[in-house]
């Protein structure tokens, strides 16, 4: 899969279209957080992400219904593996020491991820 890159008004847009699942232009602007931006940028947001093959849409008469092309979790996964890649030279233990050293995890979120490592040792 080509690496998905979105600006931060994609993101706002894209976390709407994950949580309706299919919605119309009106819908999109109703569940937009204020500030809104106007009915004509959001348009051109998606059509620059219907470029970048995430958005998809379906017609109806004259009203489109659009949809999601990529899930959540694929779009969280490759974020996060771009992430690790440039700032922990692609070393998911370098990733997991900054972590777990810098995020102020308690003992239970600790031995909670320990558990986590352990099932998946497992497998």
């Amino acid at each position: 899969m080509k690496e998905i890159k979105l600006t931060d008004s994609e993101k706002i847009l894209m976390e709407i279209l994950w949580e309706k699942k299919a919605i119309y232009m009106k819908d999109i602007l109703d569940a937009y957080p204020n500030p809104k931006p106007a009915p004509t940028t959001i348009a051109t947001l998606l059509k620059r992400m219907q470029n970048k093959e995430l958005v998809g849409y379906k017609l109806y008469g004259n009203s489109r219904e659009y949809y999601p092309k990529v899930e959540k979790g694929e779009y969280f996964k490759e974020e996060m593996t771009s992430m690790i890649d440039r700032f922990f030279n692609s070393s998911v233990t370098q990733f997991a020491s900054f972590f777990t050293s810098n995020a102020k995890l308690s003992q239970k979120q600790l031995k909670e991820l320990r558990d986590i490592i352990d099932k998946q040792i497992e497998e």
